[in-house]
């Protein structure tokens, strides 16, 4: 695809030129760190990127989350200096760096490939940049002891890469990126060759570092658990273009549209019709489960044709159903159906349930007790039910 173009060898990067360019004009107080206005990226008549715009925060960790194929490989590289935009302006504290030589940018890149030199240490993999920058030794053995701390490799200095775990590697490319002090951190797809439990470890370390260096990262991803974890805001791409930004709360309760809410976790949608609305309630006439009363929404409905969007976390499952005067204030939807598939996943438990419609409404229940008392097994008859709270609406 052309979003996934070949990954440069870390030897492209050259040393900076003598004569340093003037300094930027002081940004304006409430300048975003980085402002990316209307790019465009082709590759051809295909449109990589499209038109995006976006404001990054200073000391903000960013992720840019999205299906492969989306552009945001491609946007990560135009920060970086491999690629160049076709239209638009990349600004770093207010100075278009479009025109800038990758190893001229106070950007660097991490490499989901990690792309470290097989015939160097671990000591001086961190230090080639260094010592292509013309830093006197003293200043490198301290920096490299430094990084070396930070990233918790202590002892492992003359080790080659070959020497190593995936985790270590990931720590050694990590380590390089961050010793010449970037102001942006670039991270493509990093912890996508760890293993699940290490990656989950690495997640929240990358959180506390970026914390203590106090350094903008921007991470590209497809995981979205690790976006929602890591990410103080997360950009959605689809196509080349931004869909919502927003934080992970945000995002996830709140979706934009029925593609975010359906991209981002799991989620039930019921199509229907706006019917009526009262007491601070929408009703929905829908054909796979009747009305459905919902909270009127704080972006207004403008059209008659709409989706009940309610994630399974939401649905709780009973035996006979919670009593509830669907007239009153505390009003409860009750679909009844049987369950099809139950998984359990040590936390919760994911329940299938067949509504009488025909229609799947999926449900997942935390586990509160050791026992089994409160689950369901496949073919119980159940009544599934949930609040208008818990309903989003989204037009079609």
């Amino acid at each position: 695809m052309a979003d996934e173009p070949t990954t440069p060898e870390p030897q492209a990067e050259a040393p900076p030129l003598a004569v340093k360019p003037a300094p930027p004009p002081a940004p304006a107080p409430d300048m975003p760190l980085l402002r990316i206005d209307a790019v465009v990226k082709k590759f051809g008549s295909f449109r990589a990127v499209d038109r995006l715009s976006l404001d990054i925060r200073a000391g903000e960790f960013f992720a840019l989350l999205g299906p492969s194929g989306c552009g945001k490989t491609t946007l990560l590289r135009m920060l970086a200096g491999f690629e160049t935009p076709d239209e638009g302006r990349i600004l770093l504290e207010g100075r278009d760096i479009a025109p800038v030589l990758p190893h001229q940018r106070p950007v660097n890149m991490m490499f989901q490939s990690y792309a470290l030199f097989p015939h160097l240490s671990v000591r001086d993999n961190i230090a080639f940049g260094l010592k292509r920058a013309g830093m006197e030794r003293a200043q490198i053995d301290a920096r490299v002891a430094e990084m070396v701390a930070l990233v918790k490799l202590d002892g492992l200095e003359r080790r080659k890469p070959d020497q190593l775990s995936g985790g270590q590697k990931q720590r050694v490319a990590l380590a390089r990126s961050l010793a010449r002090r970037p102001q942006v951190l670039l991270l493509d797809e990093p912890l996508a060759a760890l293993d699940k439990k290490l990656r989950e470890s690495t997640q929240f370390e990358l959180m506390e570092l970026q914390r203590r260096l106090g350094m903008t990262f921007v991470i590209v991803t497809h995981d979205q658990e690790e976006a929602m974890t890591v990410a103080d805001r997360i950009g959605v791409m689809d196509q080349g273009r931004l869909e919502q930004v927003a934080t992970p709360r945000e995002l996830y309760e709140a979706p934009a549209s029925r593609w975010i809410a359906e991209f981002v976790g799991d989620i039930n949608i019921f199509e229907g019709q706006l019917e009526s609305r009262e007491a601070g309630r929408m009703m929905i006439a829908t054909r796979d489960a009747g009305t459905i009363a919902v909270a009127e929404p704080r972006q207004p409905v403008t059209k008659s044709l709409v989706c009940v969007a309610i994630r399974p976390e939401k649905v709780k499952l009973s035996r006979r159903g919670p009593v509830s005067d669907a007239s009153s204030a505390h009003a409860i939807n009750r679909l009844e159906g049987i369950v099809t598939d139950v998984s359990y996943l040590g936390g919760v438990t994911c329940y299938k349930v067949k509504l009488d419609s025909g229609a799947t409404l999926r449900s997942s229940m935390a586990n509160t007790a050791r026992i089994d008392i409160d689950a369901y097994s496949p073919s119980q008859r159940v009544v599934a039910w949930f609040t208008p709270d818990d309903c989003v609406v989204l037009e079609q």
